[in-house]
């Protein structure tokens, strides 16, 4: 198809085109833009302007090229006037100062505004820690789940169903087969729902649960220490000490967790003097550990940590502690960015 390059044009003698609404003129522009090879992002325009957008310029007939050179001509003149635009409306700026207010105050502003469209209920959800989805899901039926995993982000709807017993998450899984024939007015009232019950939830002061807190921060404790507090937490509420321990990933629970194809992107991802000094204190402690590292990495690599290993003979145990704890962080790294899974934990 060929390319239509437009200058500024001045209009015609016979001045602006009058002939075409203003939809109709966007139409034209769009056309010509896509002719060019150019775009536009129209997913900022609500779902009745990107459907009137495309009829317009499904009903469109030809036009000469005097008239687009008008059409062009007064687009470009109006960008001309545009100086600085600023956002449209209290939702708008509410957006572009996301991470620059705090989520409090936005989300005061949001229910005193009455504004519940601004932001994509699946953006939400996406962002939100999957401990916190499942509380809002709890109750619903497997119908109803499979079409909000099926919304959000994959990996998140993976880490969700991970979360699961195991009854009820092939449920779920089962049901996201059935989901094809569900309407856009059914997963769009889903969503308000949805929305309804976050923005009815008091914020909190913290992102996680507490079990999800101190599992971040006993992930980081030396091995002893991390015992000797989990072992006092079971005399005063054994039930959440087990909810920790399941919260819990270090370097003993690599062999279980991780997939043995994903240990080459976890070496690439820890600085090489710290994975040799990993290794080398863990040999001691966690031997089981340090040979599935080993065994699931080329075998020139292997062989080359396992020399450095050698030459760096023994490891002080805190040094040894940091290392392996710099190990499981960038595991974490890579889980949260969605480029491993770790594998669920039987209940």
């Amino acid at each position: 198809m060929s390319t239509t390059t437009v200058s500024k044009p001045k209009a015609p003698s016979g001045g602006a085109l009058v002939t075409l609404t203003r939809r109709q003129k966007a139409a034209v522009v769009l056309r010509l833009l896509l002719e060019d090879g150019l775009a536009p992002d129209l997913t900022g325009l609500s779902a009745h302007q990107q459907a009137t957008l495309a009829q317009e310029m499904g009903q469109l007939k030809p036009i000469t090229r005097d008239e687009l050179q008008s059409v062009v001509g007064e687009f470009l003149g109006e960008l001309e006037e545009l100086g600085l635009s600023f956002p449209k409306g209290l939702g708008d700026a509410l957006e572009k100062l996301s991470g620059h207010i705090s989520d409090e105050v936005a989300q005061n502003l949001r229910q005193e505004a009455g504004l519940n469209g601004q932001t994509s209920i699946w953006d939400l959800l996406s962002e939100m820690e999957p401990e916190a989805i499942v509380p809002l899901i709890d109750g619903e039926s497997a119908e109803i789940c499979a079409v909000i995993l099926s919304k959000i982000k994959v990996g998140k709807a993976a880490d969700v169903l991970g979360l699961l017993p195991g009854a009820r998450a092939r449920r779920i899984t089962f049901a996201i087969s059935q989901t094809s024939g569900i309407s856009p007015v059914l997963v769009d009232q889903i969503g308000e729902s949805l929305r309804v019950r976050i923005e009815n939830t008091p914020v909190s002061a913290f992102t996680k649960d507490p079990v999800a807190r101190l599992g971040d921060i006993l992930n980081s404790t030396a091995a002893a220490t991390r015992d000797d507090l989990l072992s006092s937490l079971d005399e005063t509420d054994e039930g959440f000490a087990n909810q920790v321990r399941k919260a819990i990933f270090t370097f003993a629970h690599i062999t279980e967790r991780v997939s043995a194809r994903d240990i080459p992107a976890i070496t690439r991802e820890v600085d090489g003097d710290v994975l040799v000094r990993a290794l080398a204190a863990g040999s001691e402690t966690y031997p089981d550990v340090v040979s599935f590292i080993l065994e699931n990495m080329s075998k020139r690599m292997a062989d080359q940590l396992r020399d450095s290993m050698s030459e760096m003979g023994a490891v002080p145990e805190r040094d040894g502690e940091i290392a392996m704890t710099d190990v499981v962080m960038a595991i974490r790294k890579l889980e949260s960015d969605g480029e491993i899974t770790l594998i669920a934990q039987e209940e």
